[in-house]
Parts: C-alpha cells; sequence; structure tokens
C-alpha cells in the first residue's frame, strides 16, 4: 500500500499486527534476510574517502554468519540473556556484528566514544557491563587510554574485546597500529584482552551455541539518552520494540523494491544510525553503505558524496540539519543523481530555506520526521508518496498511537487538545521501550490515559486537521547541537559551582549551522566580580562534554523569574532569537530593524518583521535557522522589546 495521508495508515491497521507475522527479535529478522537473498549484497564499507570505491563487502549469508559467529563469541565470555556487552566503537562493520550479535547473546550497550573516560566508566559501571568490544589501541584515537585509565573503577568488567583497524588500511599502517596494540597489551598484562576476529573466527556461523530462544518481550539493547551528570539515563528497548519500529518505517516507505542501495553516515551508537540505515533495510533485502569509522564527519565524506551518489547508486540516506548544509557547499555539479529518491531528516528542526534550497538544487525528496530512543526510533514521518508539509513531522506511523494532550497542574491527564491547539505529545505502542535502568528516571514517565501507558516525550505540538503534528516546544529543555542532545543541566552545575554565581540558566541560541549552540546566561553573587572570559575559562574546566561548553556567556543584574520564582527561561529564548535576528539585519544591510519575539499559542515562539521593500535579504538569511519569522504589514507598530504573550 502507498502511504499517502492518516486514511492509508487508518487502513494498514485494519489487519491485525499480530497477523503481519513480525519476527520475534533482531536476529530472527535477520535470519529470515539472509534465508530469502542470501547472495544478494548487504554490507559494504570503506576506510577511507579518498579510497572510497575500495570496499570490504559482505552479502546477506556472509553478514548474518558473521552476526552469529560475534553471538558465539560473546556467549563464551559469559555472555548471557540479561548480561550487558557494551561498545565504544565507530562506524565498523564489527560495530554491526558486536550490535546484532550482542542482543541475540545478551543485551548491547552502545557507548558514545565522544564522551570523556569518568562519563564512560559511569555508564559501564550503572549498566554492569561485563565485556566492552572496543576499538583497539592506535594512532591518533584516545578511546584505548579512556577505557584504561578507568578500569581499576570497573571491577565488573571481565573482558575487553578489541576491534582493530589493521584490516581495513595499508600494509605500512598496518605494521604501526600491530605494533601499538603488542606494546600495550604488555602494558596492560593483567587484563583479559582478546582480539574480535580471532574470537569470531573460532565460532561456527551456522548457529546459536546457547540454543537460545529470544521472546519478543526481552530486553535487546541499552541505549544512553542523557544522564552526562549525576545518575546515567540508559534506555532500555526490547526486541520486540526494535523489530516492529523497523518494520513499521519500511511500511512507511512503501511500495518500493528490495536492493536499493543505503548510504550510513550517522553514528551507529545512535537509534537512527542502527535501525534506519541498519535493521529497516536488512529486513528489506537492501545494501548497506558505510561510509569511513567517523560517518559524515570522516575527512572527504561530505566533500566527495555526491560522487559517491553516483558511484554506487545510492537511493537513500539519513541525516540531520547540518548534513543538509554542509552536502549544499559540496560540488555536485555534472554528477548523475539520478538514483536518490528520499532523505530522512530528523533529531533538530529542518530550517525552511535550508529545506528549500536543498530540494531545489538536488531534486532530493526530504522527508521529515520525529522519533526518540525511548520509541525505538521513529514515531511520524512525513508521507513519502503523499504531501509532505515542511516543518511538519509527518504523520503517525501504522500501528503506534500519536497524540496532543493537556494535562491538569498535578501532570495527570485532563483531555486531548483541539486540532491545531498545542499540548504535551504522547505515544503508545509496540515501538515503546522497557524504562529507564534507574528507577527514579521513570518518575512521569508514563501518562494514564483509559487505563492505557502513554509515554510523555517531554515535547510540546499540535496536530492538524489532517493528521500532521508538528512541534512548538520542549518541555524537558534539551539544547539540540547538530543532533547532539546537550543537557542544560550539565552546564548550571559546573558554572553553578563558580564561588561568584549565584545563579545559571543555560538555553539553545539559534544557529544557521547547527541549529543550536549552548549559551549561559549567569546572575552574580552581591559583591562579586567577575567577567564573561573568566567564567568560560572556567566552564572549559570543568564541563566534561565539549560540545557542551558554552559558546557564550551572558552576565545580567537579574535572571528573568516567574511568579513563584523559578527561571522564565522562554524569556532568555526570546533575547537569544531576538539578538540573532538583529545581526541578520545588520549583514543584510538593514540595521535598526524593530524586532519582537512573541508565544504564539499555536507556532510557539515566532519572531515578528514589520514587512519592508528590501526585505528579500534578510527573509532568505533567517530562513536558515528553525524559528518562524512573520512579516507584518509595515504600518504595524513593533517594539525593540521582546516579550511573551503567555507569560
Amino acid at each position: 500500500m502507498r502511504v499517502q495521508t492518516l486514511s492509508d495508515i487508518e487502513n494498514l491497521e485494519l489487519v491485525p499486527l499480530a497477523e503481519r507475522g513480525l519476527p520475534a527479535s533482531t536476529y530472527e529478522a535477520l535470519r529470515l534476510a539472509a534465508e530469502r537473498t542470501p547472495q544478494a549484497p548487504a554490507l559494504s564499507f570503506f576506510a577511507d574517502a579518498a579510497d572510497f570505491k575500495r570496499t570490504h563487502d559482505w552479502n546477506y549469508a556472509e553478514l548474518f554468519a558473521d552476526i552469529t559467529r560475534a553471538a558465539n563469541a560473546f556467549h563464551d565470555l559469559g555472555i548471557a540473556p540479561g548480561e550487558v556487552v557494551a561498545f565504544i566503537l565507530p562506524n565498523l562493520p564489527e560495530t554491526h556484528f558486536t550490535i546484532w550479535g550482542g542482543e541475540a547473546a545478551g543485551i548491547a550497550m552502545a557507548v558514545n566514544p565522544l564522551l570523556e573516560a569518568k562519563q564512560m566508566a559511569g555508564l559501564l559501571h550503572a549498566a554492569k557491563a561485563s565485556v566492552v568490544v572496543m576499538l583497539a589501541p592506535m594512532p591518533g584515537s584516545d578511546l584505548w587510554p579512556k577505557l584504561a585509565s578507568q578500569l581499576d573503577q570497573l571491577p565488573a568488567i571481565k573482558h575487553i574485546v578489541w576491534v582493530s583497524m589493521a584490516p581495513y588500511v595499508g600494509a605500512a599502517r598496518a605494521d604501526g597500529i600491530r605494533s601499538l596494540e603488542e606494546k600495550e597489551r604488555e602494558l596492560h598484562s593483567g587484563v583479559a584482552i582478546h582480539e574480535l576476529r580471532a574470537l569470531m573466527d573460532a565460532q561456527p556461523g551456522t548457529h546459536l551455541k546457547s540454543g537460545r530462544q529470544i521472546r519478543s518481550d526481552e530486553r535487546s539493547s541499552y541505549i544512553c539518552t542523557g544522564g552526562t551528570t549525576g545518575l546515567p539515563k540508559i534506555a532500555a528497548r526490547t526486541h520486540g520494540s526494535e523489530v516492529f519500529n523497523a518494520w513499521a518505517m519500511a511500511t512507511h516507505l512503501q511500495p518500493r523494491s528490495s536492493g536499493q542501495v543505503i548510504f550510513c553516515g550517522l553514528p551507529l551508537f545512535h537509534v537512527n544510525g542502527q535501525l534506519v540505515t541498519g535493521l529497516m533495510p536488512w529486513t528489506q533485502g537492501d545494501h548497506v553503505i558505510l561510509g569511513t569509522p567517523q560517518g559524515y564527519r570522516g575527512e572527504g565524506v561530505i566533500a566527495r558524496f555526491w560522487e559517491m551518489v553516483e558511484h554506487f547508486g545510492i537511493h537513500f540516506f539519513s541525516g540531520v540539519p547540518t548534513v543538509y548544509a554542509a552536502l549544499l557547499q559540496a560540488e555536485m555539479q555534472g554528477r548523475d543523481l539520478s538514483s536518490l529518491r528520499y532523505a530522512l531528516c530528523g533529531a533538530a528542526p529542518m530550517p525552511v530555506e535550508l529545506f528549500r534550497e536543498f530540494e531545489q538544487r538536488t531534486r532530493v525528496k526530504i522527508l521529515e520526521g520525529y522519533g526518540l530512543t525511548e520509541g525505538a526510533c521513529a514515531s511520524s514521518v512525513n508521507p513519502p508518496h503523499g504531501e509532505r508539509r515542511i516543518g511538519s513531522i509527518g504523520i503517525r506511523i501504522a500501528y503506534q498511537n500519536m497524540r496532543v494532550v493537556v494535562l491538569d497542574d498535578s501532570g495527570e491527564y485532563l483531555r486531548d487538545a483541539e486540532v491545531d491547539e498545542v499540548g504535551l505529545i504522547t505515544i503508545s505502542g509496540p515501538n515503546l521501550f522497557d524504562g529507564y535502568l534507574e528507577g527514579s528516571h521513570n518518575r512521569g514517565l508514563w501518562i494514564d490515559i483509559d487505563g492505557q501507558r502513554w509515554l510523555n516525550t517531554g515535547d510540546l505540538g499540535r496536530q492538524d486537521a489532517q493528521g500532521y503534528f508538528w512541534l512548538t516546544g520542549r518541555k524537558k529543555e534539551l539544547i539540540i547541537r547538530g543532533g547532539h542532545n546537550i543537557d542544560p543541566k550539565q552546564i548550571e552545575e559546573a558554572l553553578q559551582a563558580h564561588p561568584a554565581v549565584a545563579l545559571v540558566a543555560a538555553i539553545g541560541s539559534p544557529d544557521a549551522y547547527s541549529g543550536e549552540v549552548p549559551v549561559a546566561y549567569v546572575q552574580l553573587r552581591p559583591g562579586q566580580a567577575c567577567n564573561a572570559e573568566e567564567l568560560l575559562a572556567f566552564a572549559n574546566l570543568h564541563i566534561s562534554e565539549r560540545a557542551a561548553v558554552p559558546k557564550r556567556i551572558e552576565i545580567l543584574e537579574a535572571l528573568p523569574l516567574t511568579a513563584v520564582g523559578k527561571l522564565f527561561k522562554p524569556a532568555l529564548q526570546q533575547r537569544e532569537i531576538a539578538q540573532v535576528v538583529r545581526q541578520e539585519a545588520e549583514r543584510s544591510g538593514l540595521a535598526g530593524i524593530q524586532v519582537e519575539v512573541v508565544q504564539d499559542a499555536r507556532r510557539g515562539l515566532v519572531v515578528q518583521l514589520a514587512a519592508s521593500p528590501d526585505r528579500e535579504r534578510l527573509a532568505a538569511a533567517l530562513g536558515r535557522y528553525s524559528f518562524q519569522v512573520e512579516w507584518l504589514p509595515s504600518t504595524a507598530s513593533t517594539s525593540t522589546l521582546c516579550h511573551s504573550r503567555s507569560q
């Protein structure tokens, strides 16, 4: 069925989900795919964008055999159902073997390689991981030194499994890598260190030695969604949630032929990389191109992306707004891009001007969507064969309910929101996760609606008359920088420790490239003297996550508060938006323009500007940002004071 409207989704649901015959586990889903098309290409990996035509390849039979070997290797290391094998890896074929083999043996846990050593250790400790698969020592990588520095604090870890880059580089570099690995082994002779490929080579690729029959409600993976300060926030997903979400996403994109070529450039420690460019295409007989260990961040990947599209015949890829902005700067003249059909965009709002320019220049349809780790991956997507509404996150996927609700003062369900009325976005369905490991993180997470459990996403939005959802704000206050979630608490707690600081509020400031960048507003203690430069230096020392270090710190005499004395961040966000608009106006030759930022009940924060004959330059510049702009008749009076109508 071709999904064009919400009615098509409802028609799909006339067949009970139980009759769809979905596999019980990710391992079973991959096994069935390998049986259907054993010789079809499944995975191609290139380590260097400068030599992207030299690939390491697996067909479906080979891919499933290596996943099985990895599962058996982990089983022999003591991984059983409920036991955790963690991985700290860039994008490598072995990362996929670890994810899906880890889920077949026990629980696979993704750890962001960009985290600092203590953060990694905190996550591994909280999850009680006993096996860690990670990149072996190699020049230019700090992963092994980071973990090695924390091993004394991680007694639960029984085995370290190295993944070497030696097979993917030239002979000269491989010799240097092997030499460094041997040296590090000698320095850590008291640690049980194995090499993944050696372990896999000793295992059968035909069956699970454990004989495990996996149920759909068993936990499959742990994904870290926050908790960079205090206790880690680790989401537990199930086999059924992952299998269903992969199936539902593929169904949303139907009709389609098997054998499509999918490019993976997003990190495999993230749900999008794992499901949208992993499990989903591999349940459909597609061919995944894994582009460099660093994905889109790899040297030359963006610059040569259009050349890769032409060479591999890529049909589909997934990215965040920063990726699309960078791709527009890459040379595409003369390249045959006719194979490209769709590109999925999520994780952060897509600026309207960027959306239009990308589609106009590439002729590729962008599908904006929405999802979260707690919902496996995707919850809503614009219909690829129907109307795509720019700025909307689309219609819900089949068999997953999604609604906007209004809560009472105690956080209980009061009623469903009216059409186009802003409320809290909630979801319910077979893609929901199994909760956070730390019980305190689950408080307020679930909402009871008519006896059914719904997930409180923390996102504010509305649903229009045709069933399209629109985000209008975030209740959970995350700062999303280039698709990377930053908890403002870590910024605030670090700066709060400075002896001169009384209050701190960290927010996201609009950025044309990253979507948002963190900035901090500070109120000093009475009688204390301190400047922004000193506070920035302090932040650099005490915030371990580099992406979270504020781009700017502003000191105010008093931070805005609500009537009950709580920090009122929307006023600061309005201030930031107004400042960005004025800066763009000056660059466009419209200095002195009057700006008003208002809280619209339906659309969230909206910039209001007086229309003028030469507004086109400014309109184009502001189109690169995700906030909305409304041009008023030039006779309308505006004020340079930004305020909120809802304060």
